[in-house]
C-alpha cells in the first residue's frame, strides 16, 4: 500500500466492525494517511470536511445504514459560558495549563492508565501500553501539542505547578483547534474536569482570534456523547454543509 500523501491523498475503506457507540450496529470508515510536508494543509481541509485524526491517519465514518455520527465544532467567537459552566471555571481556578511539544512522559501515561481503568475498561483503548501511548502522542505530521493541566502550588512562587490533573492532545489549525484526545484524574469528577478542558480550549481559541473548536463526533442515540451539544452555539456538518445546531430539533437525543 502506498502511504505517501501528495496533492491528492489516496482513500481506503475499512471492513465492517462492531460499532463502539450503538449496540447492534456495524461501522465502516474511510481513511487516508497524513504524512509528508502537505500533512498540515490536508489535515485542515479534512477536519473541515468532517474527518478526525488518529496518529498519522485521518478518518471519518462511512456506514451504509447509519448516519448517527455528526461532526461538531463550537463557535468560539460567539460562545458565552452558562451559569453552570462558570461554576466549573471557578472550581478549577487553581489549575495552570501549559502547552508543550507532542512528547509523551511516564507521568502522562500513568494518568492515562488510571483514566482508562476507571472510565473505559471495555473500550478499544483499554489494552494500550506505554508504547501505544507514545505512538498516540508522537506519531503526528501536523501541528500537534500536548496541553498539561496542573494544580497551582500555593506559596511556591508565581507559576509553580504541582501534580498533573489532566492532559489534552490538540491539533492547531488555521481556523481553530481540534481536540484529538483528552483524559484526566478520575478523582476529579466533582470538578467536571472534562468540561473544564473544553472550556479552556474555547478560551484559548478566543484569545488567539480563532473561530472554531472541533470536538469530533456527536453520536445521536449515544448517551455518553450528549455532553458535546452543551457547548452552544455550535455547528454540525450535515449534507448541506456546516449548519448551526438547534437543540430543540433533537430533543430526544439531548
Amino acid at each position: 500500500m502506498n502511504t505517501q500523501v501528495g496533492i491528492s491523498p489516496q482513500f481506503y475503506l475499512t471492513a465492517p466492525a462492531r460499532c463502539p457507540y450503538l449496540p447492534g450496529h456495524m461501522e465502516r470508515k474511510v481513511f487516508t494517511h497524513l504524512i509528508g510536508p502537505k500533512a498540515p494543509e490536508i489535515n485542515d481541509l479534512l477536519t473541515q470536511g468532517g474527518f478526525r485524526r488518529s496518529q498519522n491517519i485521518a478518518y471519518r465514518p462511512a456506514c451504509e445504514r447509519c448516519q448517527a455520527c455528526i461532526s461538531v465544532r463550537i463557535l468560539a467567537d460567539e460562545f458565552e459560558p452558562t451559569k453552570s459552566m462558570k461554576r466549573v471555571l471557578a472550581a478549577n481556578d487553581d489549575v495552570i495549563a501549559t502547552e508543550l511539544e507532542a512528547e509523551p512522559s511516564s507521568e502522562q501515561f500513568s494518568l492515562f492508565r488510571r483514566y482508562l481503568d476507571h472510565r473505559h475498561q471495555q473500550g478499544g483503548m483499554s489494552e494500550m501500553n506505554v508504547l501505544d501511548y507514545a505512538m498516540m502522542v508522537e506519531d503526528t505530521h501536523v501541528n500537534t501539542r500536548v496541553i498539561e493541566y496542573r494544580e497551582r502550588v500555593e506559596g511556591s512562587g508565581i507559576g509553580k505547578t504541582g501534580r498533573l490533573l489532566g492532559v489534552a492532545l490538540t491539533d492547531h489549525m488555521t481556523d481553530g483547534t481540534s481536540m484529538v484526545y483528552s483524559f484526566y484524574d478520575p478523582e476529579l469528577e466533582k470538578r467536571s474536569f472534562g468540561t473544564y478542558m473544553i472550556l479552556d480550549h474555547i478560551r484559548t481559541a478566543q484569545q488567539r482570534g480563532l473561530p472554531y473548536v472541533y470536538l469530533g463526533y456527536w453520536v445521536r442515540g449515544s448517551k455518553k456523547m450528549t455532553y458535546k451539544v452543551r457547548f452552544q452555539p455550535q455547528e454540525h456538518l450535515l449534507p448541506a454543509g456546516w449548519t448551526r445546531f438547534r437543540p430543540d430539533l433533537y430533543e430526544d437525543d439531548v
